[in-house]
């Protein structure tokens, strides 16, 4: 009985020093930064009417519609790169002259996949009426590849780091046992991305737009043993 007791006590006392010990590791934050001149941009466009007349309104607004439509099909920009985005028709009461009056709206999207071509697809899309521009998105056709480059640079980063961390110490850094990529939100590891100004060394009065260069940051957290 004597010696069963002291066969417990020998094992829990190992069990607790097991878990007592702890594994050193090295933290650190590894950042990849990878730019590109964009290829690609999203134009929002809107058709807006206003008028006492709710059919009427709506009527101008599809006729415009039906112009931009019209004339993407004629510049080859395939469906699947037009987007209606919202259809609204809204009735406002002024005060001032205690009437009502209607507000219709639609907004479309155009994904140009080819760059060059925007003074030609923005001159042509305000001859066919529309009288609002939401605004210019540039992206890159090469994203994930550039996202995956971006990845690699942060690791190679967070290990640059590590081993010097660990240099000073005269120990070194063993296997990575956790990485994390920074969250630009909960529905998961997004890249960070960034516009800068580009200067122009064009005199073409032409033009009208800098898209500048994208930057894709990815920032990762990695653990590193420490030997």
């Amino acid at each position: 009985m004597k010696t069963l007791f002291s066969v417990l006590i020998l094992t829990i006392t190992l069990s607790m020093t097991a878990q007592n010990h702890v594994q050193p590791t090295v933290d650190v934050t590894g950042k990849g930064i990878v730019t590109i001149v964009p290829d690609e941009a999203t134009i929002s466009v809107r058709v807006e009417n206003t008028g006492t007349d709710a059919s009427e309104v709506k009527r101008q607004n599809d006729a415009t519609i039906n112009n931009v439509f019209a004339f993407l099909k004629k510049m080859k920009i395939a469906d699947k790169y037009v987007t209606s985005e919202y259809v609204r028709l809204s009735k406002n009461y002024e005060y001032n002259t205690k009437t009502y009056k209607y507000n219709a709206n639609q907004s479309i999207s155009i994904q140009l996949k080819d760059l060059s071509r925007y003074e030609e697809i923005m001159n042509g899309l305000l001859q066919t009426g529309i009288n609002r521009i939401d605004g210019v998105s540039f992206s890159s056709s090469k994203q994930e590849e550039l996202e995956s480059q971006a990845r690699k640079k942060a690791i190679e980063n967070a290990k640059m780091k590590a081993t010097e961390y660990a240099g000073v110490l005269n120990q070194t850094i063993g296997a990575a046992v956790r990485i994390s990529e920074f969250q630009m939100n909960t529905n998961g590891p997004q890249p960070m991305y960034k516009m800068m100004a580009m200067d122009s060394g064009s005199s073409d009065s032409q033009q009208t737009i800098s898209p500048g260069e994208l930057e894709i940051n990815v920032t990762v957290n990695v653990s590193f043993i420490l030997n």
